[in-house]
């Protein structure tokens, strides 16, 4: 009972704190660059991860920063973990350099979040269109390496259940491989407290676990997903044991054919 009501007041932390934060970013849009206009939206969103904290005891932990470029140009891939909308709101606040998601259009129309998100630099895609969603990744893509955002992306397309493995598909890795940028995994547990679609939260803590680059070049995009699938639930395994059987090792098994996302 306690849970859900706290869970009630972040929810409502969230509503009266995004109507306005939302509506000036849309209104200074035309006045800002890209960059400052990434950090006001990046600003709410702490806002929103301190109110998780604050109202539902949902604290953080990062290990492995260590491994993230730090030159200004130098650019990676993410390729995360996805079982909550908690590492979602959590990236931009946590990583140094501004992010660029790959996510459906659909998001952009929703009110004042939707609408900020519209406003970055960032790449949304209509997923019944493959090709031409492919095609928007990997032209976007390249230009946003150029200019040293990193781009992230969910390999398994959506959020998955906790001790669960999604398909993991090969869009991150194809436009590592064509743009000659390294892959970056990231493990995260955040469906331990914020499971997915669900807004009852619970308290405890998320791992965050940064690992280290991969190269890209020279290897083709199944192969190296593999790598980084194997790694990402290998490590989620060592984060939280209680999630699997103590029997079950970490799959690895080939990607599908390319997908975009």
């Amino acid at each position: 009972m306690l849970a859900a009501l706290r869970s009630l007041l972040f929810v409502l932390w969230l509503a009266v704190t995004v109507i306005p934060w939302g509506t000036a970013v849309v209104l200074v849009s035309p006045f800002l660059s890209s960059t400052r206009l990434y950090w006001m939206c990046a600003g709410w969103l702490t806002v929103a991860m301190w109110g998780a904290r604050v109202i539902c005891g949902v604290r953080w932990k990062v290990q492995g920063m260590e491994h993230l470029p730090k030159g200004p140009r130098e650019s990676v891939i993410l390729l995360s973990k996805h079982q909550s909308t908690w590492e979602t709101f959590a990236y931009p606040m946590l990583m140094p350099r501004p992010l660029a998601y790959v996510f459906k259009r659909e998001l952009i129309y929703v009110p004042f979040f939707g609408w900020a998100m519209a406003r970055l630099d960032m790449i949304h895609i209509d997923r019944s269109k493959r090709s031409e969603a492919w095609s928007k990744v990997a032209a976007q893509g390249k230009r946003l390496a150029a200019q040293g955002t990193w781009v992230i992306m969910f390999p398994e397309g959506t959020r998955v259940a906790r001790g669960t493995a999604g398909d993991y598909k090969t869009g991150g890795t194809r436009l590592a491989v064509e743009t000659g940028q390294p892959v970056v995994p990231i493990a995260v547990n955040s469906a331990r407290c914020w499971p997915r679609k669900s807004f009852l939260l619970r308290p405890g803590v998320v791992d965050i676990s940064v690992g280290p680059q991969i190269p890209s070049t020279g290897r083709a995009p199944a192969e190296l997903m593999q790598e980084v699938q194997a790694w990402i639930e290998a490590e989620m395994r060592r984060l939280d044991p209680d999630a699997y059987p103590a029997s079950a090792p970490a799959p690895v098994t080939a990607p599908p054919a390319p997908a975009p996302v």
